[in-house]
């Protein structure tokens, strides 16, 4: 518990308006967007420096209490959630955009710039900053690197990890580190850089970030293209890939969800069809051209019964906006919906879309899918009701087949979430011992005291505890976790 004399030495760090402990500030930050419900925060902390950071460190370390960095709380695996005896650490106020530089092609920003903010000015210059997550209008940048984010571009550019060039971080130890930088080519010791991109906050709080931006393409072209089977559009994808194209997204949407996005949107979406794939293709306008001819040819192949061409580029924003709802189109329509993110090899789409359905219909779950498929991450979403705990059981049940499904086809349980909270159970099933040894080994080395984000990718305890709980007790203490 955070006493008040730990309060008190918060308050001279940052100021009185800086620490709030008052249960309604507390309550706003103790959940995320993740299905689970863990507990209120002890305290919530704003911080304006670096400086003030490393002291709040220190003083958890002394103190051992727990720190939680938190953006704009966007996160899907419960990563940003709070755990015993924590305070919250908020960065979302940090929100400048420090430094365009044209020449080296690059950006200083602070954690808290929500992404779509920075993707507007860098367009300015005639730049693109490409990763572009679904929650891009309210997601920081400091979150995207916490987690890696990917998005509906990274077929073509990439995910988050791709454009980071340089961090500065305070560590666990309350040591501020700089790692990387402007030069192109840099292989001078360990690459710390990678290991703390996708850390999901337990290996140091980032306060400044240095990204990669490229000069925007020349033309686009965007299209639906319609299918009368989710296998069609699914073996569609691999043949685009097998055709050396490379758009800048192809993004896959199933019946339940197109339904779901006609009835929030009304943007007059066929609800009859089994599944659309949402297909951009940028570059010099002659390659566009003729790279969309290809994927027309490859569409119609594959049985596509109807192809639709945006117009204009505001026809193409109102497609891919479309895309971008469909997880609140299907939030909306039952009472709970609990959102998943499985990835496989690409050419195991088609595997996976097909197990996908199976496991539904054998759980008697109703599950709308969608994802960018051009990279072989989906996201299904059990749609259900935790009022009713044999369907809700049922959804749960899915959940767990799903992500076992996805590491036989060669995948991953997560391929732009974060493990969190939420999938840390099947973790060591998809690793192995060997790499779950040197996670902790690492975690053990950075943050002695295990102050930073604990509990989040992997438990650790004391050897005085006793061992690790299994794969199989992970499990069951997981469809036992009290759920939003």
């Amino acid at each position: 518990m955070i006493t008040s004399s730990i309060t008190k030495k918060l308050k001279g760090i940052i100021g009185n308006d800086n620490v709030f402990d008052s249960p309604e500030s507390r309550l706003a930050y103790s959940y995320d967007s993740s299905p689970i419900n863990t507990q209120i925060p002890d305290l919530v902390v704003r911080p304006t420096t670096p400086e003030q950071i490393s002291q709040i460190v220190q003083l958890a370390n002394d103190e051992i209490f727990s720190i939680v960095p938190r953006g704009s709380g966007t996160g899907l695996s419960g990563g940003t959630l709070p755990s015993e005896n924590s305070i919250i650490l908020l960065t979302n106020h940090w929100n400048k955009i420090i430094e365009i530089d044209k020449e080296n092609l690059c950006v200083w920003v602070e954690p808290g710039v929500i992404t779509a903010n920075l993707q507007a000015d860098v367009e300015k210059y005639g730049f693109i900053y490409p990763p572009d997550p679904g929650s891009a209008s309210i997601s920081t940048l400091g979150g995207n690197v916490a987690e890696n984010a990917g998005g509906l571009r990274g077929l073509k550019y990439g995910v988050t990890k791709n454009y980071v060039l340089g961090l500065e971080v305070v560590l666990p130890t309350g040591e501020i580190l700089h790692t990387g930088g402007k030069s192109v080519k840099d292989v001078a010791g360990y690459n710390l850089k990678d290991i703390l991109i996708g850390s999901e906050g337990t290996l140091g709080i980032f306060t400044k970030i240095l990204l990669k931006i490229i000069p925007k393409p020349a033309t686009s072209k965007t299209f639906l293209a319609f299918f009368s089977s989710m296998e069609d559009a699914a073996r569609t994808v691999s043949a685009i890939i097998t055709a050396k194209v490379t758009p800048s997204m192809i993004e896959l949407l199933d019946n339940t969800t197109i339904r779901c996005v006609e009835d929030y949107t009304h943007i007059g979406l066929p609800v009859e069809t089994a599944a659309i794939l949402l297909i951009e293709i940028d570059g010099k306008k002659a390659l566009v051209d003729d790279d969309a001819i290809l994927v027309h040819e490859i569409c119609r192949k594959h049985n596509a019964t109807a192809i639709k061409v945006a117009q204009d580029e505001i026809e193409s924003i109102k497609l891919k906006t479309a895309r971008r709802s469909a997880f609140a189109s299907l939030a909306r329509a039952t009472p709970t919906t609990l959102t998943e993110d499985v990835a496989v090899p690409r050419s195991e789409i088609a595997k996976l879309v097909s197990r996908i359905s199976e496991i539904g219909k054998k759980n008697n779950i109703r599950i709308g899918t969608f994802g960018h498929a051009g990279v072989g991450n989906l996201h299904p979403n059990y749609m259900t009701d935790k009022r009713d705990k044999a369907a809700f059981a049922r959804a749960e049940k899915s959940i767990i087949e799903v992500e076992e499904a996805a590491i036989e086809l060669g995948g991953t349980i997560t391929g732009e979430h974060g493990v969190g909270l939420y999938k840390k159970r099947l973790l060591e099933k998809m690793v192995g011992s060997p790499s779950m040894i040197m996670m902790r080994k690492l975690k053990q080395m950075m943050d002695p005291n295990n102050i930073m984000n604990p509990g989040k990718i992997f438990d650790l305890r004391p050897k005085c505890e006793g061992p690790l709980p299994t794969e199989r007790e992970q499990i069951k203490k997981f469809e036992e976790v009290a759920w939003i």
